[in-house]
């Protein structure tokens, strides 16, 4: 009797297991890593939102159940890098998304291009994320095209001809993003008669700001992070400097508004493709809003809008492929040509980035409005 019980013990150890290894086998993982704390929070947790409802809604593919394994990289560069790690090594992810933040996404990169384990960032707009990469892609514009935009609307659409520029030092995005507008601008024929800097975390900017006003530029341009952008804004306002104010897509953030009050009437700043209240909304971004309503009680943006474009686009990709294989997936990825998400049409170029529209945005009467869509050069 001794026997049969161990022989029967034996049995079932194997039967778990076995069983074990085959739920194992019937899981695909998939890796994001968003700033849920620290600076950038804000954008990562609506990313995250946004991905979450995909995977709501997709979340089986070749037969399989897909797993989130979500991680919070907390605004932080050292943090990214670890998390992209972590992702790798102990989840066993095959393909991870993220993350909101140039600076954040290129730390992590590093560490996915030594894995070889393909990523796609949902807003990073920094050239340098996928430059030179062979596992970084992009669901987003990336800034020389957003830069471009920005200063075509400030000289054919406001008519200016004179701008100043104030950007964050700190931070890869504003760097890159005041350099694209910049070179834009002056292609057009404009005059820069100012380019000064600040660091993250700054709270007064009168100095520069009274510099600038000195200058008698047409319009500011800001491509700053909300919070620092609202009381730029705040500011400029106070000291007398009744000129134009631009930003970028990092400004997409409803507590701009909240932050800024009354200064922010008037600002305009380029963003992705997507806002509810756009017109001419494709089906895809008319469920998309309906169901981020109905799950979230509270309206979309952009970044959830990417966010859940990045989800869709490795399921279709895995899908493509017939199998969950990293390689696999980061072949499809490249293949990737006229994909229509929620943001709109996406085809990846040679570089890993999407080519894609830049949208327009203005505050009026305390409303985030889309007023604009710019177009990618040789699109229909």
């Amino acid at each position: 009797m001794k026997g049969v019980g161990r022989i029967l013990v034996a049995g079932l150890i194997l039967l778990l297991l076995g069983t074990g290894a085959y739920a194992a086998e019937d899981v695909i993982k998939i890796g994001v890593y968003e700033p849920l704390t620290g600076q950038n929070a804000f954008g990562g947790q609506l990313t995250v939102e946004g991905i979450q409802l995909a995977h709501e809604q997709a979340p089986e593919v070749l037969g399989k159940k897909v797993e989130l394994v979500i991680v919070d990289n907390k605004s932080d560069k050292v943090e990214a890098a670890n998390a992209v790690k972590r992702l790798i090594e102990r989840d066993k992810v095959v393909a991870i998304i993220g993350s909101y933040g140039s600076s954040l996404s290129m730390a992590g990169g590093e560490v996915a291009e030594q894995y070889g384990i393909p990523c796609i960032t949902d807003s990073a707009t920094n050239p340098l994320v996928t430059q030179g990469k062979k596992y970084y892609f992009r669901m987003c514009f990336i800034d020389p095209f957003q830069g471009s935009a920005a200063a075509k609307y400030a000289y054919e659409q406001l008519g200016v001809r004179k701008a100043a520029i104030l950007k964050d030092v700190a931070q890869d995005y504003c760097v890159g993003l005041a350099a694209f507008f910049r070179r834009a601008f002056l292609d057009l024929g404009g005059e820069v008669a100012a380019d000064l800097n600040y660091q993250s975390g700054d709270q007064d900017f009168t100095a520069q700001l009274t510099e600038i006003i000195s200058k008698g530029p047409e319009l500011l341009y800001i491509p700053s992070y909300f919070a620092e952008g609202a009381i730029i804004m705040k500011q400029a306002r106070e000291l007398g400097g009744n000129f134009h104010i631009m930003g970028g897509d990092a400004m997409d953030n409803p507590d701009m508004i909240k932050i800024g009050g009354e200064a922010v009437e008037g600002f305009i700043y380029t963003t992705f493709p997507y806002a509810p209240e756009m017109p001419d909304m494709n089906p895809i971004a008319q469920e998309f809003t309906e169901a981020f309503r109905e799950k979230y009680k509270k309206e979309p943006n952009a970044n959830a809008a990417l966010g859940y474009d990045c989800y869709m686009l490795l399921i279709d990709c895995i899908q493509r492929a017939g199998k969950a294989d990293p390689d696999a997936i980061r072949d499809e990825l490249e293949k990737t040509k006229d994909w229509v998400g929620v943001t709109g049409s996406t085809t990846i170029d040679e570089n890993h980035n999407a080519i894609k529209a830049v949208g327009i945005k203005m505050v009026k009467g305390g409303q985030q409005v889309y007023v604009a869509t710019v177009q990618p050069e040789g699109s229909k």
